[in-house]
C-alpha cells in the first residue's frame, strides 16, 4: 500500500465500516509512522483497489522464523463486490507469510463479534478464539473477539508456497477487517 492508494482504501473503509472507519490520519500514521514494523498491502483488479490488509510485526534481530515474536493483523477488508473470490484468503496468507519472515511465532487479531464471515475466514486459516474485548470498536462500542494463530515456518516456505502473488485471488471466501 502506498500513499496513492489511500483515496481508494478510504472509500472501501467507509463503505464497509461506516461506524468505525479508520481516518486518513490513521492510515497515514500507519504507513509513515513505523514502516519497519508495519506491513500494508492492497489487492487490485484492473488497477482498482478491491482489498487491503495491514500487519504489525516487529522484525526479530535475526529474522529467524519462529523466534518467538508476535504479530497483529491490524486491518483487513475486501470490497463486497469481490467477496467469495479468494481475495481475503490471499491477503491473509500474505500477512502470515510476512509474519513468519519477520521471525514471529504467533499472530493475533481482533474481529467484530457481529462479523461471522470474517470469523469463518480466520478459523479456516488456523485462528482460534482466545478472548473477548468489550466495547473495543469505537465509536460503535461493538465487542471484539480476540483470536490467535501459531505460525509454522514450514507452511510458508518457498517449497510449500504456490508461488502465487500475495494479492492474487486464491480459494476461499474473502472477509472483513479484524
Amino acid at each position: 500500500m502506498a500513499a496513492g492508494d489511500l483515496p481508494a482504501v478510504l472509500d472501501l473503509e467507509h463503505d464497509l465500516f461506516p461506524e468505525d472507519a479508520w481516518t486518513r490520519e490513521m492510515f497515514d500514521s500507519e504507513l509513515h509512522g513505523g514502516p519497519s514494523d508495519r506491513y500494508y498491502l492492497v489487492a487490485e483488479e484492473d488497477g482498482r483497489v478491491v482489498g487491503y490488509a495491514g500487519l504489525l510485526a516487529p522484525a526479530s534481530r535475526r529474522a529467524r522464523p519462529g523466534a518467538g515474536g508476535q504479530a497483529d493483523v491490524l486491518t483487513m477488508a475486501v470490497a463486497s463486490s469481490h467477496w467469495s473470490q479468494g481475495i481475503g484468503s490471499a491477503l491473509l496468507k500474505a500477512l502470515l507469510a510476512e509474519a513468519v519472515a519477520r521471525g514471529c511465532a504467533e499472530v493475533f487479531l481482533e474481529v467484530r463479534v457481529d462479523n461471522p464471515r470474517a470469523q469463518r475466514l480466520y478459523r479456516r486459516h488456523g485462528f482460534a478464539d482466545i478472548g473477548l474485548r468489550r466495547g473495543y470498536y469505537q465509536p460503535s462500542g461493538m465487542d471484539a473477539l480476540v483470536m490467535r494463530r501459531p505460525l509454522d515456518a514450514a507452511e510458508f516456505s518457498p517449497v510449500a508456497s504456490s508461488g502465487q502473488a500475495p494479492a492474487a485471488p486464491a480459494p476461499g471466501p474473502p472477509d472483513r477487517r479484524s
